[in-house]
Protein backbone atom coordinates (compact mmCIF):
# COMPACT_ATOMS: atom_id res chain seq x y z
CA UNK A 1 0.00 0.00 0.00
CA UNK A 2 1.44 3.84 -0.72
CA UNK A 3 1.44 6.13 1.58
CA UNK A 4 -0.23 9.73 -0.06
CA UNK A 5 -1.54 12.79 1.74
CA UNK A 6 -4.77 13.87 1.39
CA UNK A 7 -3.68 16.84 -0.54
CA UNK A 8 -1.94 14.98 -3.10
CA UNK A 9 -4.35 12.71 -3.58
CA UNK A 10 -6.83 15.76 -4.32
CA UNK A 11 -5.00 16.88 -6.76
CA UNK A 12 -4.63 13.16 -8.85
CA UNK A 13 -8.49 13.35 -8.43
CA UNK A 14 -8.51 16.37 -10.64
CA UNK A 15 -9.55 17.10 -14.15
CA UNK A 16 -6.06 19.17 -14.21
CA UNK A 17 -2.66 18.04 -12.71
CA UNK A 18 0.87 19.30 -12.76
CA UNK A 19 2.71 16.36 -11.73
CA UNK A 20 6.45 15.71 -12.74
CA UNK A 21 8.31 12.58 -11.74
CA UNK A 22 11.63 12.41 -10.15
CA UNK A 23 14.33 10.11 -9.33
CA UNK A 24 17.09 10.33 -6.29
CA UNK A 25 20.18 7.74 -6.90
CA UNK A 26 22.03 7.25 -3.21
CA UNK A 27 25.85 6.58 -5.04
CA UNK A 28 27.85 3.81 -2.58
CA UNK A 29 29.65 7.11 -1.40
CA UNK A 30 26.91 8.61 -0.05
CA UNK A 31 26.49 11.13 -2.50
CA UNK A 32 22.63 11.75 -3.93
CA UNK A 33 21.96 12.53 -6.88
CA UNK A 34 18.22 13.69 -8.31
CA UNK A 35 16.76 14.22 -12.08
CA UNK A 36 13.19 15.20 -12.90
CA UNK A 37 11.65 15.02 -16.37
CA UNK A 38 10.21 18.67 -15.61
CA UNK A 39 11.12 21.01 -17.55
CA UNK A 40 13.22 23.08 -14.88
CA UNK A 41 14.89 22.05 -11.54
CA UNK A 42 13.25 20.95 -8.48
CA UNK A 43 14.73 21.17 -5.34
CA UNK A 44 12.78 19.17 -2.83
CA UNK A 45 13.72 17.44 0.84
CA UNK A 46 17.12 19.27 0.27
CA UNK A 47 17.84 17.88 -3.37
CA UNK A 48 18.28 19.15 -6.47
CA UNK A 49 16.68 17.25 -8.87
CA UNK A 50 17.74 18.31 -12.40
CA UNK A 51 16.13 18.64 -15.86
CA UNK A 52 18.61 17.17 -18.10
CA UNK A 53 18.09 15.86 -21.82
CA UNK A 54 18.63 12.49 -22.31
CA UNK A 55 17.42 10.90 -19.23
CA UNK A 56 14.25 8.46 -19.84
CA UNK A 57 13.20 5.25 -17.86
CA UNK A 58 10.82 2.37 -19.46
CA UNK A 59 7.58 1.46 -18.11
CA UNK A 60 7.83 0.47 -14.77
CA UNK A 61 6.54 -2.95 -14.91
CA UNK A 62 5.50 -5.05 -11.08
CA UNK A 63 3.71 -8.11 -11.17
CA UNK A 64 1.65 -10.21 -8.41
CA UNK A 65 3.74 -13.13 -8.27
CA UNK A 66 7.01 -11.48 -6.74
CA UNK A 67 9.00 -11.85 -9.59
CA UNK A 68 11.63 -8.98 -9.81
CA UNK A 69 10.55 -5.58 -11.02
CA UNK A 70 11.55 -4.68 -14.26
CA UNK A 71 13.20 -1.29 -14.97
CA UNK A 72 15.67 0.46 -17.43
CA UNK A 73 17.14 4.11 -17.34
CA UNK A 74 18.98 5.09 -20.45
CA UNK A 75 20.54 8.48 -20.59
CA UNK A 76 23.47 10.53 -21.15
CA UNK A 77 26.73 11.25 -18.99
CA UNK A 78 26.30 14.71 -17.48
CA UNK A 79 29.79 16.50 -16.25
CA UNK A 80 28.48 18.14 -13.13
CA UNK A 81 26.72 14.61 -12.37
CA UNK A 82 26.72 11.36 -14.04
CA UNK A 83 30.96 10.82 -15.21
CA UNK A 84 31.75 7.89 -17.02
CA UNK A 85 35.14 7.52 -14.72
CA UNK A 86 32.99 7.07 -11.53
CA UNK A 87 30.71 4.53 -13.32
CA UNK A 88 34.03 2.69 -14.03
CA UNK A 89 34.92 3.12 -10.84
CA UNK A 90 32.13 1.59 -9.13
CA UNK A 91 30.51 4.48 -7.42
CA UNK A 92 27.47 3.12 -8.67
CA UNK A 93 27.55 -0.63 -8.17
CA UNK A 94 24.41 -1.24 -5.97
CA UNK A 95 23.67 1.97 -5.50
CA UNK A 96 19.67 2.95 -3.91
CA UNK A 97 17.35 4.44 -6.80
CA UNK A 98 14.11 6.36 -5.81
CA UNK A 99 11.77 6.55 -8.11
CA UNK A 100 8.52 9.19 -6.71
CA UNK A 101 5.73 11.24 -8.41
CA UNK A 102 5.00 15.43 -7.06
CA UNK A 103 2.66 18.25 -7.70
CA UNK A 104 5.93 20.42 -8.68
CA UNK A 105 3.14 23.57 -8.35
CA UNK A 106 3.16 22.66 -5.01
CA UNK A 107 5.80 20.78 -2.98
CA UNK A 108 4.03 20.83 0.34
CA UNK A 109 1.72 18.11 -1.18
CA UNK A 110 3.94 15.63 -0.35
CA UNK A 111 5.36 12.69 -2.99
CA UNK A 112 3.91 9.29 -4.09
CA UNK A 113 6.67 6.71 -4.05
CA UNK A 114 6.50 4.68 -7.71
CA UNK A 115 9.51 2.46 -6.91
CA UNK A 116 12.09 1.85 -4.94
CA UNK A 117 15.55 -0.68 -5.63
CA UNK A 118 19.27 -0.52 -6.48
CA UNK A 119 20.89 -0.18 -9.67
CA UNK A 120 22.01 -3.37 -11.16
CA UNK A 121 23.94 -3.87 -14.40
CA UNK A 122 25.07 -0.68 -16.15
CA UNK A 123 26.21 -0.65 -19.99
CA UNK A 124 28.10 2.24 -21.14
CA UNK A 125 28.65 3.18 -24.79
CA UNK A 126 30.44 6.21 -25.35
CA UNK A 127 28.79 9.03 -23.43
CA UNK A 128 25.24 6.80 -23.63
CA UNK A 129 24.62 4.60 -20.31
CA UNK A 130 21.94 2.08 -19.84
CA UNK A 131 21.32 1.36 -16.47
CA UNK A 132 18.90 -1.60 -14.54
CA UNK A 133 16.71 -1.29 -11.71
CA UNK A 134 16.05 -3.74 -9.62
CA UNK A 135 13.41 -3.75 -7.22
CA UNK A 136 13.26 -4.74 -3.39
CA UNK A 137 11.86 -8.38 -4.67
CA UNK A 138 15.25 -9.04 -5.95
CA UNK A 139 17.02 -9.90 -2.44
CA UNK A 140 14.15 -12.40 -2.43
CA UNK A 141 15.49 -14.36 -5.52
CA UNK A 142 18.92 -14.91 -3.66
CA UNK A 143 20.22 -17.62 -1.92
CA UNK A 144 19.73 -17.77 1.78
CA UNK A 145 22.53 -19.53 3.57
CA UNK A 146 25.12 -21.38 2.24
CA UNK A 147 25.29 -24.88 -0.17
CA UNK A 148 28.52 -27.25 -0.42
CA UNK A 149 31.47 -26.16 -2.77
CA UNK A 150 34.56 -27.46 -3.44
CA UNK A 151 35.57 -24.10 -3.27
CA UNK A 152 36.18 -21.73 -0.22
CA UNK A 153 33.31 -19.57 0.20
CA UNK A 154 35.03 -16.89 2.29
CA UNK A 155 36.69 -13.97 1.14
CA UNK A 156 40.19 -13.31 1.86
CA UNK A 157 41.02 -11.85 5.17
CA UNK A 158 37.49 -11.86 6.59
CA UNK A 159 35.63 -13.50 9.72
CA UNK A 160 35.86 -16.90 8.60
CA UNK A 161 38.99 -16.93 6.91
CA UNK A 162 41.10 -15.14 9.59
CA UNK A 163 44.01 -14.05 7.41
CA UNK A 164 46.03 -11.09 8.27
CA UNK A 165 45.96 -9.36 5.01
CA UNK A 166 48.69 -6.93 6.28
CA UNK A 167 51.01 -10.15 5.94
CA UNK A 168 50.20 -10.47 2.61
CA UNK A 169 49.61 -6.80 1.21
CA UNK A 170 52.67 -5.10 -0.83
CA UNK A 171 52.86 -1.43 -1.26
CA UNK A 172 54.46 -0.33 -4.56
CA UNK A 173 55.09 2.46 -7.72
CA UNK A 174 54.19 2.72 -11.26
CA UNK A 175 57.26 2.64 -12.63
CA UNK A 176 55.66 1.90 -16.42
CA UNK A 177 52.17 2.30 -17.89
CA UNK A 178 50.76 0.30 -20.95
CA UNK A 179 47.17 1.58 -20.26
CA UNK A 180 44.42 2.26 -17.45
CA UNK A 181 43.80 -1.63 -17.03
CA UNK A 182 47.88 -2.61 -17.36
CA UNK A 183 51.09 -1.12 -15.97
CA UNK A 184 54.38 -2.00 -14.24
CA UNK A 185 55.84 -1.96 -10.53
CA UNK A 186 59.74 -3.17 -10.76
CA UNK A 187 59.50 -3.90 -7.08
CA UNK A 188 56.41 -6.30 -7.34
CA UNK A 189 59.20 -9.38 -7.86
CA UNK A 190 56.85 -12.22 -6.65
CA UNK A 191 56.11 -15.12 -8.80
CA UNK A 192 53.63 -15.28 -11.49
CA UNK A 193 50.26 -15.99 -10.36
CA UNK A 194 50.72 -14.42 -7.22
CA UNK A 195 48.62 -11.50 -7.34
CA UNK A 196 46.01 -12.58 -9.26
CA UNK A 197 42.89 -12.35 -7.99
CA UNK A 198 43.79 -10.14 -5.89
CA UNK A 199 43.03 -6.59 -5.42
CA UNK A 200 44.31 -3.37 -6.15
CA UNK A 201 44.13 -0.14 -3.58
CA UNK A 202 45.14 3.23 -4.68
CA UNK A 203 46.75 5.26 -2.38
CA UNK A 204 48.01 8.16 -4.60
CA UNK A 205 47.57 9.40 -7.73
CA UNK A 206 44.20 10.44 -10.38
CA UNK A 207 42.73 7.46 -9.09
CA UNK A 208 43.49 7.55 -4.84
CA UNK A 209 41.12 5.27 -2.57
CA UNK A 210 39.32 3.29 -5.33
CA UNK A 211 40.25 -0.42 -5.89
CA UNK A 212 39.70 -2.62 -8.42
CA UNK A 213 40.24 -6.60 -8.66
CA UNK A 214 43.80 -8.37 -10.36
CA UNK A 215 42.71 -10.61 -13.38
CA UNK A 216 46.44 -11.70 -14.24
CA UNK A 217 50.05 -11.06 -12.46
CA UNK A 218 53.43 -12.04 -14.39
CA UNK A 219 56.87 -10.24 -14.27
CA UNK A 220 55.52 -7.08 -12.66
CA UNK A 221 53.25 -6.51 -14.81
CA UNK A 222 49.63 -5.74 -12.95
CA UNK A 223 46.75 -6.42 -15.58
CA UNK A 224 43.17 -5.05 -13.85
CA UNK A 225 39.96 -6.49 -14.27
CA UNK A 226 38.04 -3.47 -15.75
CA UNK A 227 40.39 0.35 -16.54
CA UNK A 228 40.44 2.38 -13.76
CA UNK A 229 37.97 5.25 -14.61
CA UNK A 230 40.80 7.76 -14.60
CA UNK A 231 44.39 7.68 -16.00
CA UNK A 232 47.25 6.02 -14.25
CA UNK A 233 50.72 7.76 -14.41
CA UNK A 234 54.18 6.44 -13.50
CA UNK A 235 54.05 7.67 -9.53
CA UNK A 236 50.99 6.82 -8.65
CA UNK A 237 51.49 4.28 -5.07
CA UNK A 238 49.20 1.47 -4.61
CA UNK A 239 48.50 -0.96 -2.18
CA UNK A 240 48.45 -5.25 -3.76
CA UNK A 241 46.83 -7.81 -1.96
CA UNK A 242 47.86 -11.50 -2.71
CA UNK A 243 45.33 -13.41 -4.60
CA UNK A 244 43.57 -16.57 -3.84
CA UNK A 245 41.70 -18.89 -6.21
CA UNK A 246 39.44 -20.50 -3.58
CA UNK A 247 41.32 -23.97 -3.51
CA UNK A 248 42.36 -26.18 -0.60
CA UNK A 249 46.03 -26.67 -2.30
CA UNK A 250 46.41 -22.75 -2.30
CA UNK A 251 44.78 -22.23 1.54
CA UNK A 252 47.45 -24.35 2.67
CA UNK A 253 50.72 -23.98 0.74
CA UNK A 254 50.28 -20.21 0.43
CA UNK A 255 48.58 -18.70 2.88
CA UNK A 256 49.27 -21.70 5.86
CA UNK A 257 45.23 -21.34 6.71
CA UNK A 258 43.94 -24.99 6.19
CA UNK A 259 41.98 -24.96 9.40
CA UNK A 260 39.87 -22.34 8.26
CA UNK A 261 39.47 -23.79 4.72
CA UNK A 262 35.94 -23.19 3.78
CA UNK A 263 35.01 -25.36 1.23
CA UNK A 264 34.41 -29.13 0.62
CA UNK A 265 36.48 -30.89 -2.41
CA UNK A 266 35.50 -34.25 -1.00
CA UNK A 267 31.87 -34.20 -1.16
CA UNK A 268 31.13 -36.25 -4.44
CA UNK A 269 29.33 -33.87 -7.06
CA UNK A 270 26.51 -34.34 -9.60
CA UNK A 271 28.96 -35.76 -12.29
CA UNK A 272 30.45 -38.47 -9.66
CA UNK A 273 26.39 -38.99 -8.99
CA UNK A 274 25.53 -39.42 -12.33
CA UNK A 275 28.53 -42.24 -12.87
CA UNK A 276 27.66 -43.91 -9.79
CA UNK A 277 23.76 -44.71 -11.17
CA UNK A 278 24.84 -45.53 -14.32
CA UNK A 279 26.65 -48.10 -12.50
CA UNK A 280 23.87 -48.94 -10.72
CA UNK A 281 21.46 -49.08 -13.60
CA UNK A 282 23.43 -51.09 -15.88
CA UNK A 283 24.13 -53.84 -13.33
CA UNK A 284 20.01 -53.93 -12.52
CA UNK A 285 19.73 -54.59 -16.34
CA UNK A 286 22.08 -57.54 -16.11
CA UNK A 287 20.47 -59.01 -13.41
Amino acid sequence: MRVISPQLESHFAGGLTTLATCWKITRSDGTELGFTDHDEKITYDSVDYDSIAGFTPTTVESKSNMSVDNLDVDGQTYPSKITESDMLAGLYDYAEIEIFALNYEDLSQGKLIIKRGRLGEVTINGQLFQAEVRGLTQHLSQTIGEVFSPSCRAILGDGRCKVALASFTISATVTEVTSNQNFKASTLNQAAGYFTGGEVEWTGGNNDGRKMEVKEFAETTVGLSLPMGKSIQVGDTFDIIAGCDKTRETCHSKFNNIINFRGEPDVPGTDKLLTTAGTLDKTDRNG
